[in-house]
């Protein structure tokens, strides 16, 4: 078994490192807590660009289609409630994941 004594840990300005039961653990330090929190936030922006532009999809093929003018409206209502969902899914993913970041 190896001592510890003596021992130190290499410098960083992103991990900070801690002593847990006999293990090392780095965690990382707040400006680096923030940028990965801004990373997350950029890749669900991006989530929800990819969702905005299946329902432009979506719809222009409703507008394509021969279905009634009425049919064409319920759908486009289906087609929106449906990105509305998944946006809001996102945002509460994208809130839980901020706390996990930012929380030591």
């Amino acid at each position: 078994m190896h001592s510890h004594a003596g021992y130190s840990a290499p410098k960083s300005n992103i991990l900070q490192p801690i002593f847990s039961y006999g293990v090392l653990v780095f965690i990382p330090l707040e400006e680096r807590r923030k940028e990965l929190a801004k990373m997350a936030k950029a890749e669900a922006e991006n989530a929800k660009v990819s969702i905005r532009n299946a329902r432009k999809d979506a719809n222009q093929e409703i507008k394509k289609s021969e279905a009634s003018e009425d049919m064409q409206k319920n759908c486009e209502i289906d087609v929106q409630s449906s990105t509305d969902s998944f946006i809001l899914k996102i945002d509460t993913i994208l809130a839980a994941k901020e706390k996990e970041i930012m929380t030591v």
